[in-house]
């Protein structure tokens, strides 16, 4: 008997204001990639108007969400938590670990360290942290 459940777990990422410029920047650089649908706050808010309350978009076939939210927060993203891509040729892990590099910050630039041909860890413009193989 096989058992059917409807649960899934989805990425999901908390920007304050730049919920919008993160899922469109992401989906110039992957593949299959695109914003599958937006909410935006209202006038009556509790957000600014226009800013996202929940967007739902996809990259290489995986889908994640996102918001803006209206409230301050002490934290934001950590390196403890990333997004990894297996990189088919470094063509492409070049590319990535360029445009992702761009306003952010390296945290292991692009080398070899014994586990990986080429590898790299990147904190990109948005806070979102990144880890960047080429597949051996």
């Amino acid at each position: 008997m096989e058992i059917v459940t409807s649960q899934k777990i989805t990425t999901f990422l908390m920007f304050e204001g730049e919920a919008e410029n993160a899922m469109t920047f992401y989906s110039t650089l992957f593949d299959d990639a695109e914003i599958v649908s937006i909410q935006r706050y209202g006038a009556d808010g509790p957000g600014k108007e226009g800013s996202v309350q929940h967007a739902t978009f996809s990259l290489a076939g995986e889908q994640f969400m996102c918001i803006d939210s209206p409230a301050k927060h002490a934290f934001a993203f950590t390196p403890a938590i990333s997004l990894f891509v297996q990189c088919a040729d470094e063509a492409e892990i070049d590319r990535l670990y360029t445009a992702l590099a761009e306003q952010g910050t390296e945290l292991m630039p692009l080398g070899d360290y014994g586990f990986s041909p080429k590898f790299g860890w990147i904190n990109d413009r948005f806070g979102v942290s990144w880890q960047l193989n080429l597949s051996a």
